[in-house]
């Protein structure tokens, strides 16, 4: 089933590949420099922070009471994305929870983005923070010609105020107050771009910044491929411009007849290999050529009976790809085959899985989200070959190693920790982001003190608010920080990772 539209009242819920309604905002220059919200980083509780153990009674009679408290306080415990507010309630995040918390709008909401590696360094854990990315937006249908690709640059993320954790800035006061600041180029596209991905090819000369492409999956049925590497540039070298040529697509392909959501670079392979995958359920291959252009395998891996939803490349096998697709499976492939057909094919869900994320430290764990709201993992070590061509109504039923219903609506972002893995961060139309720690297990004495609270698994770490989340991703270099992507962009880094 097609996940192009909402409910045409648009009271209902969002679809993983649906659009969020388009933001009321004033019209803007197509180049418009900088953004900046003074109130962005205000943030108000009033929620009492009680510690135990610290009035003088007994532990027994404290804790007994506290059970008490518990039992009673259930019913009226706010769980975003389970409780409804009452008219004239809103929330406001708890700043003790987070080390870094910021939120930045562009004057299109944006369906996907990807997080550029730069040359600041790994491991940073300098504030204020400043990082790179790319996303395709959606305008209103209206407005279509307004649509762009955006290269973004945020900087001034400071961490928030009263933060005591051992990390440095780059000014010894660390003014917390200060504002982020947020500077894009815009590409112009004339199309909504359904899902984008980033590849970066090495530099022989490493005076020079490597070569960054983007591949964006669009409503148009084309994908466009741009090379964005002065648009990066221009940010940091005073008087670079972007020409109207460097804005032109370095490829266009025109191999899908419908739109799609599924695009994947591949991490083994420099020069550059793409996946892409569409809603006739139809995968091509593109792959860059030695003298810098693209050719597209016109025979397309066939097997989904319905949308493909994802792809992603194997972290570890150069010629081996996973998809999932709203006919409830995951297959898994190999570009060698002649027959282009999946050597693995599993009935995960019996709903549409919308997105799947494949660990890149434990190589045989992938996860998955479906339209249920319910996400998993699964050990692609039990997952046997099927003999012969099955029917999708006999195919493998696999069991999940771990699999969680906590979301009430579809899930439509997950993925792995990327050097831990553990953990797993997942956005759900719940208008949620959740932190979740798989190696958490509870004893016998830790399940009775969580009896009041049976509906939150114990390995949930973190519930983040984010309106309209669409996707979300780990920065691969400033530890434990996140973007998600929805009504606007939230950067955000909790206590708990």
């Amino acid at each position: 089933m097609s996940k192009r539209m909402a409910d045409e009242d648009n009271t209902g819920p969002l679809k993983a590949g649906g659009r969020p309604d388009a933001m009321d905002v004033d019209e803007t220059p197509a180049d418009m420099g900088e953004f900046e919200d003074e109130f962005e980083d205000e943030f108000e509780s009033e929620d009492e922070i009680i510690e135990a153990g610290v009035d003088g009674r007994p532990d027994a009679e404290r804790e007994a009471e506290e059970a008490m408290d518990v039992d009673n306080a259930t019913p009226g415990t706010f769980i975003v994305g389970r409780t409804k507010l009452e008219p004239g309630q809103t929330l406001s995040p708890d700043p003790t929870t987070y080390r870094m918390l910021h939120n930045l709008s562009t004057p299109w909401p944006c369906l996907s983005f990807d997080i550029i590696r730069d040359g600041l360094g790994d491991n940073r854990t300098v504030y204020p923070a400043t990082m790179y990315t790319v996303a395709g937006t959606q305008a209103d249908s209206a407005k279509a010609s307004d649509n762009s690709i955006m290269v973004m640059k945020f900087s001034g993320l400071s961490k928030m105020q009263g933060s005591d954790e051992d990390e440095s800035s780059d000014d010894e006061s660390d003014d917390e107050d200060a504002d982020p600041i947020l500077e894009h180029k815009s590409i112009p596209l004339n199309t909504t771009t359904n899902r984008i991905r980033v590849h970066q090819t090495p530099s022989q000369d490493p005076s020079k910044p490597p070569t960054t492409l983007t591949a964006a999956m669009t409503e148009s049925t084309n994908v466009f491929i741009h090379d964005i590497t002065p648009h990066i540039t221009s940010f940091d070298t005073p008087g670079t411009i972007v020409t109207p040529q460097q804005n032109k697509p370095i490829c266009t392909i025109r191999a899908h007849k419908s739109e799609g959501y599924a695009v994947d670079w591949s991490p083994l392979h420099a020069a550059g290999k793409l996946l892409t995958g569409d809603n006739d359920g139809l995968i091509y291959v593109t792959t860059r050529t030695d003298g810098g252009g693209f050719v597209t395998d016109t025979r397309p891996f066939q097997g989904h009976t319905s949308s493909v939803e994802e792809i992603q490349w194997s972290p570890s096998e150069a010629s081996v790809f996973a998809s999932a697709s709203s006919d409830g499976t995951i297959r898994v492939w190999d570009v060698r085959s002649k027959g282009r057909k999946p050597a693995l094919s599993m009935q995960v869900s019996d709903v549409d899985v919308n997105v799947m994320s494949w660990s890149r430290q434990t190589t045989h764990l992938l996860a998955s989200g479906d339209d249920a709201g319910v996400w998993a993992v699964w050990d692609l070590r039990q997952w046997k070959p099927s003999a012969g061509a099955a029917a999708a109504s006999s195919l493998q039923r696999p069991s999940p190693i771990a699999s969680f219903n906590f979301h009430k609506e579809q899930i439509t972002s997950v993925e792995w920790h990327p050097t831990d893995d553990s953990i797993v961060a997942v956005s759900a139309g719940d208008n949620t982001v959740t932190l979740w720690d798989l190696a958490v297990e509870l004893d016998d004495e830790e399940s009775k003190d969580t009896a009041g609270i049976q509906d939150v698994p114990p390995q949930l770490l973190f519930v983040h608010y984010q309106n309209l989340a669409k996707e979300v991703h780990w920065h691969p270099q400033i530890p434990g920080t996140l973007v998600a992507t929805g009504e606007e962009f939230s950067i955000f880094r909790t206590i708990s990772v």
